[in-house]
């Protein structure tokens, strides 16, 4: 009997594919790909930045709060004024002396006006200071967290 040597017909075909397999790890050891950074630091900082929007949203809140609490007691305030002016104003009977009055009147009620309007603008400004720098705050540690990871990648 001759000696007849059955070959596996797939032999060259998986000699074949190994070659590619092995040069294709060394093309990919070959390239520079970054790390991906850690995942947990990654969900710590965005859970960092939600804290801080959230901070940010209740300082806003609690300062809308003070301006309208404010409003009201400035427009109850003026209320009262208003009723005890319209007292004095029905005692006077002398048209010169009721001009006067309300010229005086006039003056008072737009410095106060002024006053007042300065006051809840300076409540609002303070309250959106407040909650823009906590936001910039955040930002800036960001940032540094963000470079940190990309430095530890390397």
């Amino acid at each position: 009997m001759a000696d007849t040597k059955i070959t596996n017909p797939f032999s060259a075909v998986m000699t074949h594919a190994m070659q590619a397999a092995e040069e294709m790890n060394r093309m990919l050891q070959s390239m520079k790909v970054p790390a991906m950074p850690a995942t947990n630091e990654l969900m710590d900082a965005h859970k960092r930045n939600l804290e801080a929007m959230s901070a940010a949203n209740r300082i806003a809140l609690e300062g809308a709060q003070t301006v309208a609490r404010r409003h009201m007691e400035i427009v109850q305030q003026t209320m009262a004024e208003l009723s005890e002016n319209l007292r004095a104003m029905a005692g006077i009977h002398a048209p010169a002396e009721k001009a006067a009055k309300q010229t005086e009147l006039l003056k008072s009620a737009f410095e106060h006006a002024v006053t007042n309007t300065k006051e809840l603008a300076d409540l609002i400004q303070h309250a959106n200071s407040e909650a823009v720098s906590l936001l910039n705050k955040r930002f800036a540690e960001a940032m540094d967290e963000a470079k940190a990871l990309l430095d530890h990648s390397k």
